[in-house]
């Protein structure tokens, strides 16, 4: 969540205590704030409203854990279902075509695991490990609320071919719901997820004076040991 999220989250911890019977203290709520705020609220919200329809635990106000239980298997669901869908479009469209998802945090695990091509070169007997480290990826990303860049497009093999040679790309291939991938589509970014940048020439020069400096001390304290 973020800052202004929080008047927001302090009403529905009221309503949803209230609906109980019970008060929440400035103390309570603060624990509440610090035990969920790495969460989407959107996925706060729907943790209360599952733990509430709850057969067995929802006659019970829910505690900070129980909130916090039920986020975590909506983070490993979410997981599944997108990892279901990156693996029937390997199996459907395959990796030499350029596609985009509904989903841009799949873009960014699979950006973050190699990229589109190095995922369809992946054997069969790789595939289950495959899915799990996509899995953890990407639960990690929705446990902590992370929106990171990502890149717009997966590109595949045909269009990395087509760059080196100059040639024109065909367009991609929309996965999932069409409206929510062109949105995919705009929203990312050519930039790479790590930046780098040479280092100037001033910094260069400083950075060998220093190591010219301690390969000279490490040679006088040998020849003085």
């Amino acid at each position: 969540m973020q800052t202004d999220d929080f008047q927001q989250f302090h009403d529905g911890i009221a309503g949803v205590m209230g609906f109980y019977g019970k008060s929440v203290s400035r103390f309570a709520l603060d624990v509440w704030w610090t035990a969920l705020k790495r969460y989407d609220l959107a996925a706060i919200v729907d943790a209360f409203n599952r733990h509430l329809a709850n057969p067995d635990a929802g006659q019970f106000a829910p505690k900070p854990a129980d909130v916090i239980r039920m986020l975590q298997g909506s983070t490993q669901d979410a997981a599944m279902r997108a990892w279901a869908k990156v693996d029937q479009a390997v199996r459907s469209v395959g990796t030499y075509c350029d596609v985009v998802f509904d989903d841009a945090l799949i873009h960014r695990v699979i950006q973050d695991m190699g990229g589109w091509i190095a995922l369809g070169a992946k054997a069969e007997d790789e595939w289950p490990f495959v899915a799990k480290e996509f899995e953890n990826r990407y639960r990690g990303f929705c446990s902590r609320s992370e929106r990171p860049q990502y890149p717009a497009t997966l590109v595949g093999i045909a269009a990395a071919h087509n760059n080196l040679k100059g040639f024109k790309n065909d367009k991609p291939v929309l996965i999932g719901n069409e409206q929510l991938a062109r949105q995919v589509l705009h929203g990312g970014t050519n930039q790479p997820a790590l930046g780098l940048k040479r280092m100037s020439a001033d910094l260069d020069e400083a950075v060998g004076e220093v190591l010219h400096s301690q390969t000279r001390l490490m040679s006088e304290q040998r020849k003085t040991g």
